[in-house]
């Protein structure tokens, strides 16, 4: 599969073209919930840009998920297309609500 050339893509359309949610307008509901990690920090906005390299943390139902983005598109694909756009971590441990405070 051949990647698309783009700079850029909005954080919503990304995660709807790989497959992660249905509907565009439920990954813009959860990343201004403040649920997603990019790199490391809190994201609220959908339009947020994703390039390839970058990490996304989020959730999906009641998993945690973490990716490396590694191309962007143009359309929703088929699942196998959606799949090559991205690579799958380990998700982070969960918090430790007992563990003392810094």
């Amino acid at each position: 599969m051949e990647f698309a050339l783009m700079d850029a893509l909005r954080m919503d359309k990304w995660l709807w073209f790989v497959r992660f949610f249905k509907t565009r307008s439920l990954a813009a509901s959860v990343i201004q919930a403040g649920e997603v990690r990019l790199n490391g920090r809190v994201v609220v906005k959908a339009s947020q840009g994703l390039k390839p390299g970058d990490d996304l943390v989020f959730p999906t139902g009641k998993r945690l998920r973490r990716v490396t983005v590694l191309g962007l598109a143009d359309h929703r694909g088929s699942a196998p297309e959606a799949q090559a756009l991205y690579r799958e971590e380990e998700p982070p441990p969960p918090e430790d609500p007992f563990a003392p405070c810094e």
